[in-house]
């Protein structure tokens, strides 16, 4: 038998929470694409670790203090993406707010903390349903 060939991630995805009885999730409301979790391509020459620093940082305007735990390795079964969770530390986030981003030649991004526990629904991209799903099963005991 084959040893199993280690996964290399292509995206990152920074995973802020906030609650200790009922956790909720940063998440944020795309113009576009419908409810979304922070996540970005590697760089190359870039940690997953560093990369979902810089993309909480471009995509929701926050600064991670550390990243505090490594979630794990998720196979997203859309087009051979191979995601990286990274659980980030952020002092005192807002309850919402709105943030611009550079993609796609500009966006507004609405932010707002979604309960872990509760099933996503049809607004929420069919991707990140998925994302939400490994999430909830590493961090919801």
């Amino acid at each position: 038998m084959k040893p199993e060939t280690p996964l290399h991630p292509g995206k990152a995805c920074p995973v802020v929470i906030r609650g200790q009885g009922a956790i909720e999730i940063l998440a944020f409301e795309h113009p576009l694409a419908g409810l979304q979790l922070v996540k970005g391509t590697i760089e190359s020459g870039e940690s997953s670790r560093d990369a979902a620093l810089r993309e909480l940082r471009e995509e929701s305007g926050l600064i991670a203090s550390n990243v505090s735990a490594d979630l794990g390795i998720w196979t997203s079964g859309y087009a051979n993406q191979i995601w990286a969770f990274h659980l980030c530390e952020v002092d005192c986030p807002p309850q919402s707010w709105s943030h611009r981003t550079s993609d796609d030649g500009g966006h507004d991004f609405k932010f707002f903390w979604y309960p872990l526990s509760q099933q996503p629904n049809d607004q929420w991209h069919w991707l990140f349903q998925g994302a939400l799903k490994y999430i909830a099963a590493k961090l919801l005991v």
